[in-house]
């Protein structure tokens, strides 16, 4: 056996379909996992190779110049010899004027799209869109649609463009609702959803499914799928959610059952790597504008006036860092990435008696997640969790507004009125406004095209402004968050001249925590060795 180069081929320079082309067909190829000492023969009709992480097969498909796309699953890859049909929307008269009805079977989104001359071309997702053949008669489909978690704006687009999407691209007539979150599937009834149905749910916040948190019991779960005759479930739901969809495709790939899942993650904190950004989170930022402006009106018609708004972001501060950005009014904006500290020099109490004798007013913006040592060590509280597994977190706003309050009433002689402003359900609960619409739109068809073309475990979202199928390993392993050395912060604290109440200790831990490099295959797999071997 001859070690190859990593950035070498060994599944040939080009990916045909579900499948790559190589020249030499007796060769095969071997991967070596030392973290799991997993090893798999490709044969010569598999896709790609296969890597065991957890409890899910993950496929990678290498190529030329160091190309790995990171595949999600099909159905045929656990149900040989599917028959497969002509996609319906080749005599979809809606489609007639389109030049190409169906994206290329090879095609891919890169993950990275910013390079040097000579970078390696890096990872890649499967592109979203319609397949030429489809592993599913639309008169064989029986959908279902469940939400889970928090409510988030455009949830409902989303259940309403996955029904109309499969009845009028695909003639799918049987689609049911699963009411109240995943225990839904055992414990309550369901709504049969027709675009007559669904039509107006648009214009109206939350969900008309309902939703839960918790309540997650595969064997139940899938028991429930097998009984109604279910083949393709879409669930729409925020990391933790996804993380249960993966569970669940598991368990349904266990039992050989022909049902496609995909996922629509959905997170109004815009917490979810690898995707541009979460469908609502342009709605929550917009919706933020309101209350950040009436606190801005309250503190400037008083004197030395403090208008603070709580703001939503648990461990992202991108809604308060983006309404900060987009309204110009804020003083200074408080994130769960940036840490500050109250008292002494350079501190925000010190900050905000500046400004108070600068201006007469300040306008302080703060996401639910910050400041949370400080608060913790104040109240000692304890790590308690809610049904999803999520920490229960303090009221920050509250607290930091009381502390104000005490610091200026008990260590300077300057009277102080503070507004608190907590606008959380009021932003999370609206519908969506018209970009995020759009966006629903192709978030749902993109759902339906990966599970009629026998996608399944795979959620679907834009990757550098492509829509793409990402494995469910790659939401939930990790949460998107602000980089506080990058430049977009540093474009915050320009727009509201608030000090960055970072130490250079904390400069340097914040370099540490940057993401790692992702461009090159030795990176992503250092301790993998691709071997080629002839038979």
């Amino acid at each position: 056996m001859d070690l190859i180069n990593s950035k070498s081929s060994i599944l040939g320079s080009k990916l045909r379909g579900c499948g790559v082309d190589r020249s030499n067909s007796n060769s095969k190829a071997v991967v070596l996992d030392s973290r799991n000492g997993f090893v798999k023969f490709l044969s010569n009709s598999s896709p790609s190779v296969m890597e065991n992480k957890g409890n899910s097969q993950l496929k990678i498909v290498t190529g030329d110049a160091g190309f790995v796309l990171e595949d999600v699953p099909h159905l045929t890859d656990y149900i040989p010899d599917l028959p497969t049909y002509p996609n319906p929307l080749q005599d979809n008269p809606a489609y007639s004027v389109v030049k190409q009805y169906f994206v290329n079977d090879d095609d891919t989104v890169a993950h990275k799209i910013v390079v040097h001359k000579n970078s390696p071309r890096g990872t890649h997702f499967r592109r979203a869109g319609p397949r030429q053949k489809v592993y599913f008669e639309s008169d064989e489909v029986r959908a279902c649609i469940v939400t889970c978690g928090g409510l988030c704006p455009g949830i409902n687009t989303v259940i309403r463009e996955i029904v109309c999407g499969l009845h009028h691209m695909y003639g799918v007539t049987r689609v049911l609702g699963i009411e109240g979150g995943y225990r839904g599937f055992y414990s309550r009834n369901t709504i049969t959803l027709t675009p007559k149905v669904v039509n107006d749910i648009h214009k109206r916040g939350g969900t008309t499914l309902g939703t839960s948190r918790g309540g997650h019991n595969t064997k139940k779960i899938v028991d429930s799928i097998q009984d109604r005759g279910i083949n393709q479930v879409y669930i729409i739901g925020g990391d933790g959610t996804q993380q249960g969809a993966a569970v669940i495709f598991e368990e349904i790939r266990r039992r050989g059952l022909k049902v496609a899942v995909g996922g629509i993650p959905k997170t109004v904190d815009n917490d979810i790597p690898v995707i541009d950004k979460s469908f609502g989170f342009d709605t929550a930022v917009e919706e933020a504008q309101r209350a950040i402006n009436a606190a801005h009106v309250e503190a400037t018609s008083c004197d030395n006036c403090i208008g603070l708004v709580k703001l939503m972001g648990r461990y992202s501060g991108f809604i308060a860092m983006y309404a900060t950005l987009a309204s110009r009014d804020v003083d200074c904006c408080l994130i769960p990435e940036s840490p500050f500290y109250l008292e002494g020099a350079g501190g925000l109490f010190e900050y905000i008696e500046k400004r108070l004798k600068e201006n007469g007013h300040m306008v302080i913006v703060i996401a639910e997640g910050a400041g949370q040592e400080l608060l913790c060590e104040s109240l000692r509280s304890t790590d308690q969790k809610d049904a999803s597994g999520n920490k229960l977190l303090q009221d920050v706003g509250l607290w930091i507004s009381q502390r104000i309050k005490d610091y200026f009433s008990k260590q300077t002689k300057m009277a102080i009125n503070l507004k608190y402003i907590d606008p959380t359900y009021m932003i999370r609960a609206v519908p969506s406004i018209a970009s995020d619409n759009v966006y629903c739109t192709l978030l749902a068809q993109s759902a339906v095209h990966g599970a009629m073309a026998g996608y399944t475990g795979f959620t679907v979202g834009p990757v550098n402004g492509r829509h793409a199928y990402i494995p469910f390993n790659r939401i939930t392993e990790t949460q998107n968050r602000v980089v506080i050395t990058d430049r977009m912060w540093a474009r915050l604290l320009s727009s509201t001249n608030q000090p960055s109440f970072l130490s250079s200790k904390d400069v340097i831990e914040a370099n540490k925590e940057e993401e790692p490099p992702t461009q090159l295959l030795d990176d992503n797999y250092p301790d993998k060795k691709l071997i080629n071997t002839d038979t």
